[in-house]
């Protein structure tokens, strides 16, 4: 089986039982790999009623038919799961080299399913695998961890993915850490394994992935891979990494700034900026596989309070952390990162949840008997490192902070729903739809929620003729509804791709969509043409959606809040604001959904989804 293993190794934690099975294959032809594989296993073997912390939930980790090979960035994996955070069927990604490995064990995907009774990790080495205690490890931090297992199976060269004391105390944004600081973050898959007893996954592996062209790939990926090491459209990210957004995007606006109630402006961004960190903490990294971008950060910090040398922050995380918070200090949100990634908790849905407590705290809605005597004043750095440290270890306010936007504001109440900036429980990431209209239908109808890793529309938007093999022909001005529903769906079939072979994002940037295929073709020996490319991203959107609709998601729920959609007043968005209206009518006639959100008999038929089509429209 060509690009693939064609085997899946379920563990149930419950029985210990440890079991392989062989994948079907018109599953991988239909959905490809990686999330796309993953969101049809979990539409058969786990209903959409399932709590995401019960015994019953599941956690599906996967991997693509380029995964493990010579193109930039095939280290990457999967995670999918039902979200403690959103309620609804969520995947997330990660990068570094665990995926890589894990593919290298023998596997195309690892279900884990059950509880264990005390805390285990998993030891997988070439297809053995074994169920191992883990109550020493409890407590510890993600890089502890790492460190100590890698010394337990005596190879420095084994992979980790583990949890911190985020996943085990049940942050709802907890997350998964591997490779020291590469996370797959959003949704809170730490929650999910630390309610298993599960604290980490640990894999070597030898075996190599049989192509059916291996020739044909590696010229293929080596001239991708140059393009992306020389090439313009990644110049900045290997120069600056992603925190250069922070210098770049404030011009437009889309930077959010005091929970997006405040244009951005040039003070804060620069001094949070990419070259900012460039010319005061960086220090030489490694990349991510094969990687020849090397966007992400390593900073070396000598301020005593904020002292570290470790992976510094993405422009998400600067964001979140900085800008949304009013923390202008480079060093103290470089160092909540690093609480972070050692903790294990997403940073978004960190950051955004801190500056909307600090926004109740302004309003007097909570107190600092609340707060257990902090003051969450804006910008006040030494608050939001004592916060995210709380916020790790589940102790006093920071375990109501972990909650989440949501749900802390169900309970604070006093229309506190209307600046808790997320969609469906999910924190939106550090982009504008008052900045890039396109935006707006992109996160009201987003498979996981507020997300711009499925689909980056923004970069379609203000660009003459985006996607010409998929028809997306024409000029979409930033600020016009027009077409955007159009761009929405593109951007986000594009994610769903990338999601299922998988791949980076910004190792795309200079691709298109029969450079994908090519790379799937040559990896398979398929013959996958660039429209059905866009065929099997317009499948798994809909098997998505027909999950969430079954989890209760309609309409009414494809929005965004208040605070999104009130004009600012100041800066490179002023005064605008999308007609979130207009676009999803573009777009569920675009995508063939009912009123109601849900997708139309026709359209699950015509996409080879019968059997999604009776359980929505049974008989």
């Amino acid at each position: 089986m060509n690009g693939y293993h064609g085997k899946l190794l379920r563990i149930n934690l419950s029985t210990r039982l440890v079991s392989e099975e062989t994948l079907n294959p018109t599953y991988l032809r239909d959905y490809i790999g990686g999330s796309g594989l993953g969101l049809r296993l979990m539409y058969d073997e786990v209903p959409p009623e399932t709590d995401p912390l019960s015994i019953e939930a599941k956690i599906f980790i996967t991997t693509g038919p380029v995964t493990a090979t010579s193109m930039g960035t095939a280290g990457r994996y999967q995670v999918v799961f039902k979200s403690p955070l959103t309620g609804i069927l969520c995947d997330s990604s990660s990068g570094g080299h665990w995926g890589s490995e894990f593919k290298q064990t023998g596997y195309d995907v690892l279900v884990i399913e059950g509880k264990a009774t005390e805390p285990v990790y998993i030891n997988i080495k070439d297809g053995n695998t074994e169920i191992r205690s883990a109550s020493h490890l409890t407590g510890k931090d993600t890089y502890e961890t790492q460190n100590l297992l890698q010394a337990e199976v005596a190879d420095d060269m084994a992979r980790v993915l583990c949890i911190g004391p985020g996943g085990e105390t049940g942050a709802l944004f907890s997350c998964m850490v591997n490779d020291t600081g590469r996370a797959p973050a959003r949704g809170g898959p730490g929650a999910v394994m630390g309610r298993k007893n599960l604290k980490a996954i640990v894999v070597r592996g030898t075996k190599k992935v049989e192509l059916a062209d291996p020739d044909g790939f590696k010229r293929y990926a080596l001239e991708i891979n140059k393009r992306n090491g020389r090439g313009d459209e990644t110049k900045m990210l290997r120069i600056f990494g992603t925190p250069e957004v922070m210098d770049n995007n404030w011009q437009v606006g889309d930077i959010p700034v005091k929970n997006w109630s405040v244009g951005s402006y040039e003070k804060i961004c620069v001094s949070l900026g990419g070259k900012k960190m460039y010319d005061t903490m960086l220090v030489p990294h490694n990349a991510c596989h094969f990687c020849p971008i090397a966007c992400s950060r390593w900073v070396k910090i000598e301020t005593q309070a904020y002292k570290m040398d470790g992976p510094g922050p993405e422009y998400e995380s600067i964001g979140a952390l900085g800008s949304m918070t009013m923390v202008d200090d480079l060093e103290a949100v470089s160092y909540a990162n690093h609480l972070c990634n050692i903790y294990g908790i997403d940073t978004i849905s960190c950051g955004s949840s801190i500056a909307f407590a600090m926004e109740c705290y302004e309003k007097g809605l909570i107190t600092k008997e609340d707060t257990g005597g902090l003051e969450l004043t804006w910008g006040n750095a030494q608050v939001l490192i004592q916060l995210v440290e709380m916020i790790g270890k589940g102790e006093g306010f920071g375990k109501f902070v972990g909650q989440g936007t949501r749900l802390m504001a169900n309970q604070i109440g006093n229309d506190s729903i209307n600046f808790a900036v997320q969609v469906k429980g999910l924190e939106l990431p550090m982009h504008d739809a008052r900045a890039f209209f396109s935006w707006a239908s992109n996160y009201a109808t987003g498979p996981r929620g507020g997300c711009h890793l499925h689909g980056m529309s923004a970069i379609y938007e203000n660009k003459q003729d985006p996607i010409p093999e998929w028809g997306l022909m024409g000029y979409y001005p930033r600020h016009s509804n027009e077409g955007k529903a159009s761009i929405t769906r593109f951007a986000q079939n594009w994610s769903h791709i990338l999601s299922s072979m998988v791949l980076c994002y910004f190792a795309t940037f200079s691709q298109k969509p029969s450079d994908l295929a090519s790379l799937i073709n040559y990896a398979t020996g398929w013959s996958l043409s660039p429209m059905d490319l866009l065929l099997i991203g317009d499948r798994i959107n809909a098997l998505h959606r027909a999950y969430n609709y079954r989890c209760g998601i309609r309409r009414s729920d494809d929005t965004l809040s208040k605070r999104s959609l009130t004009p600012l007043e100041a800066g490179g968005a002023a005064g605008v604001v999308p007609d979130l209206e207009f676009q999803l009518n573009e777009y569920y006639q675009i995508r063939g959904w009912e009123d109601d959100g849900k997708p139309s008999k026709q359209v699950l038929l015509d996409l080879g989804l019968a059997d999604v089509a009776n359980d929505l429209y049974p008989v």
